[in-house]
């Protein structure tokens, strides 16, 4: 986290959604009788894979340049993404016109990669894993005297996808969950303060892959615990937490679900089969932790923020064996 930026708050989210809100949408929140059905429960589901650039990253990656003041601005901007976060930041400045320089890993989604390029950002590849990732971007960083927004370790861009929430909660006040996926931690812990900001009752819950599991292992062991690769399907949750997003996660967030990669995409395809709406594995995990936990949510009011739509149309994870059909989690016709 930058060392001059104070930590998020419920007025942080505010200022954000403000700030914002010239240049993303305000996106539809859906509901399904079917899912309702399977999980027991009344789902909205927040939909930003309707959002600018696809993904719920525009609303934390338009925070952070647009917070920026003129000086650091004007050097451009730089970080490192496996596609959204930097296809978001590319996009937002772009609009304020300066220059956006984005390390991506080798095995990104070619999808993704283009979206970037795209916005007009510069692409940068570098090795998939972590520590590859921000040691380029610093050597970035160091060569263009851009600024870093970290995907997910700063303040603003924290603050910006709370604002994601903060409309779905303010829309729909009388809702007792809010579910939302976990890879570094910025999505669920803006998430959390602005649900929580407004209603201090509400439950939130993080959803992640059981192949990319570090913040449920965190969250139960009470201090950070780092896991050095994932190969889940779900490409933009295989960050780590950082101490700030942690912290965040330990102070406010109720559980972390975790699921295996056969209900993820089983998850995937009911989202299209029954919303009609298209959505990147990741944004799935969410609904699949609440249809494989319905105990738990049976009978409440869920709101789930489905993260982004940007998939590769050519690889659709059902067409192979490890998805199988949306069919196994249907219950039977009565007979």
């Amino acid at each position: 986290m930058a060392a001059d930026l104070a930590p998020p708050d419920f007025a942080a989210v505010r200022a954000a959604s403000a700030r914002i809100a010239p240049y993303v949408h305000r996106t539809p929140v859906l509901s399904s009788r079917s899912l309702d059905a399977l999980s027991g429960a009344r789902l909205y589901f927040k939909c930003e894979n309707f959002q600018k650039a696809g993904a719920f990253k525009a609303r934390g990656a338009h925070n952070a340049v647009f917070a920026l003041p003129e000086r650091p601005a004007g050097a451009g901007v730089v970080t490192h993404s496996s596609g959204n976060h930097g296809a978001a930041l590319a996009l937002a400045a772009r609009r304020r016109g300066i220059p956006a320089h984005i390390v991506v890993p080798r095995d990104a989604l070619a999808a993704k990669v283009e979206s970037i390029r795209r916005y007009g950002g510069r692409v940068v590849f570098c090795a998939a894993t972590q520590a590859d990732r921000a040691a380029v971007a610093a050597r970035v960083q160091a060569e263009t005297g851009a600024h870093l927004v970290h995907p997910f370790d700063n303040p603003w861009v924290i603050a910006g996808q709370g604002t994601a929430a903060l409309e779905l909660c303010t829309d729909f006040p009388g809702l007792d969950d809010v579910v939302a996926p976990v890879g570094g931690g910025g999505l669920i812990g803006g998430t959390a303060l602005a649900a929580q900001g407004l209603n201090p009752r509400i439950r939130v819950t993080g959803a992640e892959p059981a192949a990319a599991d570090d913040a449920a292992r965190s969250l139960a062991a009470g201090r950070l615990v780092r896991q050095a690769g994932s190969f889940t399907i779900a490409d933009g949750l295989r960050a780590n937490l950082a101490e700030l997003t942690f912290a965040l996660l330990r102070a406010r967030v109720d559980s972390v679900l975790t699921v295996p990669e056969g209900q993820i995409v089983q998850a995937m395809r009911l989202s299209w089969e029954m919303l009609k709406i298209l959505v990147e594995p990741s944004s799935a995990v969410a609904l699949a932790a609440v249809l494989a936990n319905r105990e738990r949510f049976a009978g409440r009011r869920v709101g789930i923020i489905v993260t982004g739509g940007n998939v590769d149309l050519d690889h659709l994870p059902w067409a192979g064996a490890a998805g199988g059909s949306a069919a196994r989690v249907l219950p039977e016709e009565p007979r």
